[in-house]
């Protein structure tokens, strides 16, 4: 995945404005390329889970349709753990297509973000680069 510089510093941005808790949002483009950043709401507003916002991702999600995009990536804070999916996070995985990207602040002074694949309980990781 190629992800724009200021698309990697919006969501490290996000996760450190909502910390202590989780933050989370979608990505969404057209052939493979990143064109907006939705930040969601959290309506757990905890440090351990995240749950997106039901009315704003209908919202979204017809915004994008409307577009003719593509839901490319859904992202969320680690605020304590490593940027690896959790047991719950690989369970919750509902988009098989999408990326889902992690941000961990478990080193507040540096961020660090990854990307994986969640297909039916498997994890695989895609590399990131940031352009």
């Amino acid at each position: 995945m190629e992800l724009p510089k200021h698309y990697a510093d919006a969501i490290i941005a996000h996760a450190q404005e909502d910390d202590p808790n989780e933050c989370c949002g979608i990505l969404a483009g057209k052939d493979n390329q990143v064109l907006r950043q939705y930040r969601m709401t959290n309506v757990e507003h905890s440090p351990f889970r995240y749950s997106m916002d039901g009315k704003e991702m209908l919202v979204v999600l017809n915004e994008i349709d409307d577009k003719h995009w593509e839901l490319m990536a859904i992202y969320h804070s680690h605020t304590h753990s490593p940027a690896y999916p959790s047991a719950t996070d690989v369970r919750l995985a509902t988009w098989p297509d999408a990326s889902y990207i992690l941000v961990s602040l478990q080193d507040k002074s540096a961020p660090n973000l990854r990307s994986f694949a969640i297909d039916d309980g498997e994890i695989s990781e895609h590399s990131v680069a940031i352009i």
